[in-house]
């Protein structure tokens, strides 16, 4: 009568990974939708911020985490956010394109390379082809080689880290990238 359920954490398209990811794409449209008791519309808001004499106030950049691993995606972020960075994470390449399309605020994508069922070079490629392909990205990964290192360079991503990774050297790149002090 029902289909078996496969474990979403190894990466094996299942009837749990679609169900989580169509979840999430129902929050993000849900997210993308004007909220029907705004008072204000954006040219109002923007129009009283003149009258008053103030700018609006820019969005604040947010970096993208992809990682299929949780402990190593959720380190960086909880590392990234105790230094004051806004991120979210993703669990493999079809959330982060999920997040790219529906985020704009995303200024700064790290990912892994090795992940399943979509590496993360297929990522950087499909990322490079879209709107978004001005993205900042920066590669950490555990197991690659030299050609592959050069594959990703090719694509014109900020830097490769190798794990594990320099904490300092991460945060030095992304502050670098998004600006900030």
């Amino acid at each position: 009568m029902s289909a078996s359920v496969k474990d979403p954490t190894k990466g094996k398209p299942g009837y749990a990974s679609s169900a989580v990811l169509m979840l999430k794409r129902n929050f993000f449209d849900e997210m993308s939708m004007p909220e029907q008791h705004d008072i204000l519309s954006d040219a109002e808001r923007e129009a009283l911020a003149v009258a008053v004499g103030s700018a609006p106030v820019a969005a604040k950049p947010l970096v993208l985490v992809v990682d299929d691993n949780a402990v190593n995606r959720e380190a960086l972020i909880l590392y990234l956010k105790s230094r004051g960075i806004d991120c979210v994470g993703a669990d493999g390449a079809e959330e982060a394109r999920l997040y790219l399309h529906y985020q704009p605020r995303i200024c700064l994508m790290i990912t892994d390379l090795r992940m399943q069922p979509e590496d993360g070079l297929d990522l950087i490629r499909t990322v490079r082809e879209s709107e978004r392909a001005a993205l900042s990205i920066i590669v950490v990964s555990g197991d690659t080689d030299v050609e592959e290192a050069v594959d990703v360079m090719h694509l014109g991503v900020v830097d490769f880290l190798l794990k594990p990774v320099d904490l300092g050297r991460l945060l030095e790149l992304v502050k670098k990238e998004l600006k900030v002090e």
